[in-house]
């Protein structure tokens, strides 16, 4: 059973068995690749953020943050990022933490979420974020060196809620 609740500092070590993996192959987010335990957690637990893991009995899955994706006029608006155990993708982890980001986020007042940088290539990710109802309002053409396939664009989408 799939449960997800604020972190704390005591989920720091699964943090960072879920988030190393992604960052060095740096296919879906902006971290450099060689970024270092403390500076990631730094970076993922900074003031402002709030972050969740969702955890199948004692083992954290994934994890979110959630916070104003700007400040003054424009912090109506959310932002989140989502990262998933590798050994966990395709169980519905990301599908969760999404939905408990929208409620959570439409709780506390936010009329709308957004996401700055959504690689285009990481298929998986946009059309599990289209079937949650965002809608693609932006394509930033070559803004992201994959590794792999090398300059690929970046997607700004957005959901009102």
């Amino acid at each position: 059973m799939l449960t997800i609740r604020p972190a704390t500092p005591a989920d720091d070590d699964s943090l960072w068995q879920i988030m190393e993996p992604i960052i060095r192959a740096g296919e879906t987010y902006d971290f450099p690749r060689d970024t270092r335990r403390e500076a990631a957690l730094a970076a993922w637990l900074a003031p402002g953020f709030q972050c969740f893991v969702a955890e199948d009995g004692q083992r954290v899955l994934g994890t979110y943050v959630l916070h104003p994706n700007r400040q003054g006029g424009g912090s109506h608006v959310a932002n989140c990022g989502y990262m998933t155990a590798a050994d966990a993708t395709g169980q519905g982890v990301a599908r969760a933490m999404c939905a408990h980001s929208l409620d959570t986020a439409r709780a506390q007042g936010f009329r709308a979420m957004q996401f700055n940088f959504v690689i285009a290539s990481n298929h998986r990710a946009v059309k599990l974020w289209t079937g949650m109802g965002f809608e693609t309002v932006g394509r930033l053409p070559g803004a992201f060196l994959h590794p792999v396939h090398g300059y690929t664009d970046a997607l700004v989408m957005f959901q009102r809620l």
